[in-house]
């Protein structure tokens, strides 16, 4: 599956003429290392439900390509800073911040011409579906949620640290699986399981990342040390409540995704990969994730 969404996201944007900086640039940003969690997420819960459109593929590279974009600008000296990305120059690095800033608009601009055009699904499905993923990336969502990390300075409660969290991790995941919901027109128990699931893996997520910032970048493909100075559940609880917290988060996700698609699933096998059971707090508290949680996780942002 992973191979089917490179191979489709090599042909959503082909290569350009020679010397062609833009096409390069995003090029570069959506076809790295990532392990493509999102769309390969999207993709195994719309089965699970039922669903086998060959429409899927293109709207789980619609979501990667958002992905893609968002962290473009993140890395950008304006933003986080950050020269490395799955272990590669970030692309304002191999480019230019001028043609990474267009890089990344272009992205998103392919990203829903693609789902606006997806065949085999009806009109009023793509519709809500534009909709659906154009709310994620605004103001009330991953716009929003970057604002807040940059803005919000080193002193915030647990509550406003948890609202940035969601916005910046939480509400992609949580599209992701909303969006698996719609083409598989689940009914709306089944959609809000998809979400508080997604809601607290995004949590979990987010924690685990601010553990591996104090990691080294050989494990984790990216600049670390970025959250010097930014509150997090690290900084602000200390690491012992943040590892109790993953680890109730863990448990959360596993609840709500057992709800949603049952015991024995694509999905459920998938996610205990990627967010492992909930684990004895002295992994996450010896100052960083423990190695086969970091490696497991490296390169998926």
């Amino acid at each position: 599956m992973r191979q089917a969404v490179d191979a489709r996201i090599g042909q959503l944007l082909p290569e350009g003429e020679q010397g062609d900086a833009l096409t390069g640039a995003m090029r570069a940003a959506a076809l790295g290392s990532g392990k493509r969690m999102r769309p390969l997420l999207l993709m195994l819960v719309a089965r699970d439900l039922g669903c086998t459109s060959p429409a899927l593929l293109d709207v789980a590279c619609a979501v990667e390509l958002v992905h893609a974009s968002s962290l473009v600008l993140d890395d950008m000296p304006c933003m986080d800073n950050a020269r490395l990305r799955r272990g590669r120059p970030a692309v304002h690095v191999q480019f230019g911040e001028d043609v990474a800033i267009l890089a990344s608009i272009a992205l998103l601009s392919r990203a829903f011409c693609i789902l606006s055009a997806a065949q085999d699904i009806a009109p009023a499905v793509r519709s809500r579906l534009v909709c659906t993923l154009a709310e994620t990336v605004g103001a009330q969502g991953l716009a929003r949620g970057q604002f807040q990390d940059l803005h919000g300075g080193g002193k915030r409660s647990a509550d406003d640290i948890a609202t940035t969290n969601e916005l910046k991790t939480g509400v992609l995941l949580g599209v992701t699986v909303e969006m698996a919901a719609i083409v598989a027109q689940a009914d709306e128990q089944v959609a809000g399981s998809l979400r508080a699931f997604a809601l607290a893996a995004g949590h979990a997520f987010q924690i685990r990342d601010d553990f591996a910032d104090g990691s080294d970048s050989a494990i984790t493909g990216k600049d670390t040390g970025k959250d010097a100075g930014k509150a997090t559940f690290i900084s602000t609880l200390g690491s012992a409540e943040a590892a109790r917290r993953l680890n109730g988060y863990l448990q959360e996700a596993e609840r709500h995704l057992h709800d949603a698609v049952g015991a024995r699933s694509r999905t459920r096998r998938f996610v205990e990969r990627l967010f492992p059971q909930a684990a004895p707090e002295a992994r996450y508290v010896s100052g960083i994730v423990a190695r086969p949680a970091a490696r497991l996780d490296a390169r998926i942002g």
